[in-house]
């Protein structure tokens, strides 16, 4: 593809579409630019358009009918599938919002749709371009960290009963805060220590009744044999929950708040000591502030969109991201069965 710029279409062109990966990732990025949209509100589909300058499709066949070279899925859980599907169908490259389906037989199902189309298939973990999430893993690579021993990821807020909210209904959503906010987290550990080998999980709905799970907490175990924790609630007020993560390894720590979620702000701070550092009878602990880490911000949703933009324009695979998903799908389907049985569980 000689195209200087990628013509996005977006179905499901509300919620984080049009809050987000519209505005800050497919308008400003320099080899994308937005095409066409479809939403099954029709009138929100018409203000994103307008607002936006693109096509305001009536039906998803129209959109892929239109001139454009690559699909946004944002949709909400349930219809990942059927809509991935049609894209690759329809020869479009698709990016599609996590989770990849609503389970692993359809998370398999979608990649070889893909793959037999030659068409990409990106997985939204977004989280994954934050500048120092990336600043954090090139230490890790570099064996900075030490051997990998405990990872603790943290993304809550209140999300109070809502008519019609999807993410709150199971049979639109999938899951609640654990595949919502939790997937995320798992994802980002992953990148950081590699596969995880088996889970805990424990789910609840401890203060809001909706059919959806509100609180969620995952023990981890990775193949490495590191441990970890992520922590997913619907119930916690935003100011309370600073979103930590928390890495640590045999030659010390790596220690942020907000960056896990949908902004690029956040601080980390590394506190890493050299393998010949002595045995400290007293366990004092020094008062000194660590190093912080300190990259040029990057926008996630843009990094995102210009990675894929870019893979389309190469002709180049991505199948680290689609991989990713399926990923995801495995481990979380691994913590709602061991929600509902109480047991510790192998990965698939």
């Amino acid at each position: 593809m000689t195209k200087k710029k990628v013509k996005w279409g977006v179905i499901g062109s509300g919620g984080i579409a049009r809050r987000r990966t519209i505005p800050e990732g497919i308008t400003p990025t320099r080899n994308a630019v937005l095409e066409a949209v479809w939403d099954v509100d029709t009138n929100a589909n018409v203000e994103v358009a307008a607002w936006f300058k693109a096509k305001a499709s009536g039906t998803i066949d129209e959109l892929l009918s239109a001139d454009i070279d690559a699909v946004y899925v944002a949709s909400p859980v349930g219809f990942h599938y059927e809509q991935v599907l049609a894209c690759a169908a329809a020869g479009k490259p698709v990016l599609c919002e996590k989770p990849l389906g609503r389970s692993i037989e359809q998370a398999e199902q979608m990649i070889e749709a893909c793959r037999r189309a030659d068409v990409q298939l990106g997985v939204g973990f977004m989280m994954r371009y934050h500048s120092q999430h990336r600043a954090a893993l090139e230490l890790i690579r570099e064996g900075k960290l030490g051997k990998p021993v405990f990872a603790r990821a943290q993304l809550s807020c209140w999300y109070p009963p809502i008519p019609g909210a999807w993410r709150q209904d199971p049979a639109l959503g999938g899951g609640g805060s654990l595949l919502d906010m939790g997937g995320h987290c798992i994802d980002l550990l992953e990148m950081f220590f590699g596969p995880v080998s088996s889970v805990s999980c424990l789910t609840a709905n401890l203060v809001h009744n909706y059919p959806s799970e509100d609180s969620a907490v995952v023990s981890l175990q990775f193949a490495n044999g590191a441990l970890g924790v992520v922590d997913s609630f619907f119930c916690l007020r935003d100011e309370s929950s600073k979103n930590v993560l928390e890495l640590y390894g045999s030659r010390g720590g790596i220690l942020a708040q907000g960056t896990i979620g949908q902004g690029w702000q956040g601080e980390m701070t590394t506190y890493l000591l050299p393998d010949d550092a002595g045995y400290n009878a007293d366990q004092t602990r020094s008062n000194g502030k660590g190093t912080p880490i300190v990259p040029a911000p990057v926008n996630m949703y843009q990094a995102e969109i210009e990675d894929f933009s870019q893979a389309v324009l190469d002709s180049r695979p991505l199948t680290e991201s689609a991989l990713a998903g399926l990923r995801s799908q495995k481990i979380l389907t691994a913590c709602y069965k061991s929600a509902k049985t109480g047991k510790t569980l192998p990965v698939a």
